[in-house]
């Protein structure tokens, strides 16, 4: 495992983090806890020290699971990361709350990264409102936490608002190759690592897209190469790179992806891709972009929606459609949907639009997504 120093703070950070989003799930929906406690344990036994869950993270069900994985002496091998919901805060004893309840459901003392969660400028206004700066130098003089920081879903303005506003430890942005300009994008994280601040990348795969197959015009370009990375590698390395970036983080769903980070995370390094290296990369952005129909990662915020319909998997089935000219064997899963779950069920509440941190036209977009397929 390669270590990077994670800006200002005494501590070096394995190149790669677990992130305890995308678990193995049962027919139910339940996590898969045998096999994802192989998993956490996999990777701190090579080298992982670092975790990262949350509050809402499979159903409220991730902390749990989390806290089962780092028992019989792995939570002393660790830093553990979990975050504020920053939507159910509504005043400051909700604060309190949410971070003791994590505390109990994690069986931990303290907390080693504490973010608030999701920020945009409606919940940083709020935060605000609230006096987050006094809160935080309690928890802080409790011991209840060690480092706080913030994950971040907005425009560039407002995540330089929020920097400027604190003097934190570390951020959390979605950052990957096809995000260059998104959000905070390459412009936040060099700012962040200016100020000194440690970013921590998560979304490496952009939800898992960067992993599959491509299309045929963009596996061409990676055939340019002289290399045989596989399309994780690729995007892996392209972030650890980076020397602004901290160190990345997976949400791994099986332990086969687990092993293959792993072991790009032991060949990777500052300033390690050759320039024709990064010239392919510059050409599958560009390709991608001409490709892709909506960015969704699948993070899934924005279910349940109140009348039913699947968002992530119409958006999915829309996207490989499109990206790989799949549009019958697409078009078979999209009408094998019930009716509920199809984009043509949207009765454009709008609910979903105020979730996603992407900030995707939802609304918009499944209108697009029921005309391709109902078309």
């Amino acid at each position: 495992m390669e270590y990077r120093q994670v800006a200002n703070l005494d501590w070096k950070a394995s190149a790669l983090g677990f992130g305890a989003m995308r678990f193995p799930t049962t027919a139910d929906g339940k996590i898969a806890e045998e096999e994802s406690i192989e998993m956490i344990r996999y990777a701190v036994d090579h080298g992982v020290n670092y975790i990262d869950t949350a509050w809402p993270y499979h159903n409220e069900e991730s902390e749990l699971l989390v806290a089962k994985a780092l028992k019989d002496g792995y939570r002393n091998r660790v830093k553990l990361a979990t975050k504020l919901p920053s939507w159910l805060i509504e005043k400051e004893e909700d604060m309190d709350y949410y971070l003791n309840k994590q505390l109990e459901k994690l069986e931990t003392e303290y907390i080693d990264f504490y973010l608030l969660h999701a920020l945009n400028q409606e919940r940083w206004t709020n935060f605000k409102k609230l006096d987050v700066f006094s809160w935080i130098e309690k928890i802080l003089a409790e011991g209840k936490i060690k480092h706080i920081g913030f994950s971040f879903h907005d425009d560039y303005k407002v995540f330089e608002e929020i920097i400027d506003d604190y003097d934190w430890d570390f951020c959390q942005i979605q950052y990957n190759y096809l995000d260059v300009d998104f959000q905070a994008g390459q412009k936040g994280l060099k700012y962040a690592h200016d100020k000194e601040v440690a970013v921590i990348v998560m979304e490496p795969l952009r939800g898992g897209n960067l992993a599959v197959t491509p299309p045929e015009s963009i596996k061409s370009i990676f055939a340019e190469s002289d290399n045989n990375r596989t399309y994780v590698d690729w995007a892996l390395q392209w972030l650890w790179n980076q020397k602004e970036v901290a160190f990345i983080l997976s949400g791994m769903s099986n332990l086969e992806q687990v092993k293959e980070n792993v072991e790009s995370a032991a060949n990777s390094g500052i300033n390690s891709l050759s320039q024709k290296e990064l010239a392919v990369i510059k050409k599958v952005q560009a390709k991608y972009q001409d490709l892709s129909p909506v960015g969704c990662t699948g993070c899934e915020y924005c279910i349940p929606c109140p009348v039913g319909v699947n968002i992530p998997r119409n958006f999915k089935l829309y996207n490989r459609a499109s990206l790989y000219q799949q549009f019958t064997e697409n078009n078979q899963k999209y009408n094998e949907m019930g009716d509920k779950e199809k984009a043509s069920a949207c009765i454009k509440c709008g609910a979903c639009e105020k979730l996603c941190p992407q900030g995707i036209e939802i609304i918009h977009s499944l209108k697009d997504v029921a005309n391709y397929f109902n078309g």
